[in-house]
């Protein structure tokens, strides 16, 4: 029951197509932000995905947290929202072999990414981009990690399967209400309401 429910949620979340179509506003927005990262591995992984959009990044020094970025952010956000559209449509292998490293793990970098980006933008009081920044995490990236290997379905074409898991869930539930509320009642326990206390 949970991957039936689990493929009728993926097929409701596909804003992919959507997110793509309101990206092209931020496209010709310049960013020039020095992001702060975990450790030097994730600045390269970063780096290695940043520049992929033609952005041009580079390290505050050798041993630094630190990623210089600059560039076009709808082009940068682009080619993350194109990434997640593939691994959404459960074909990792193509972004293994574009970036050489796990699919699972690029949609993490994008989101690590992305987060610290959020918030160099944010303190570069560039709200509007910081939340669209957001949106494309939360909208894309996101639904794409947390729906991979799973095959969406609409709910119209599963009608007759999602209208009696769900009869039998309400069933069920009120068949356990009942247990609890006849136990309580065996043990003494009733519910009664309250009385007023007249002043």
């Amino acid at each position: 029951a949970d991957q039936f429910f689990n493929s009728i949620a993926k097929g409701s979340t596909y804003y992919i197509p959507k997110v793509l179509k309101e990206n092209e506003e931020y496209k010709g927005r310049r960013v020039d932000a020095a992001i702060k990262l975990d450790n030097e591995e994730m600045v390269k992984k970063v780096g290695q995905l940043f520049s992929s959009s033609g952005a041009s990044v580079s390290m505050a020094d050798s041993e630094s947290t630190l990623l210089k970025v600059n560039g076009d952010l709808g082009r940068i956000l682009e080619v993350a929202i194109r990434d997640a559209n593939v691994v959404f449509h459960n074909r990792g292998e193509e972004i293994v072999q574009k970036y050489g490293f796990p699919e699972k793990e690029v949609l993490f970098v994008w989101h690590k990414g992305f987060k610290a980006l959020n918030k160099a933008l944010t303190k570069q009081e560039r709200f509007t981009e910081a939340t669209w920044v957001e949106e494309v995490m939360k909208r894309t990236i996101e639904v794409a990690y947390n729906f991979y290997k799973i095959e969406p379905k609409s709910a119209s074409s599963s009608v007759g399967m999602l209208s009696v898991s769900l009869g039998f869930y309400v069933v069920y539930t009120l068949w356990w209400g009942y247990a609890i509320l006849f136990l309580f009642e065996g043990l003494g326990l009733q519910m009664k309401a309250g009385h007023k206390k007249e002043v």
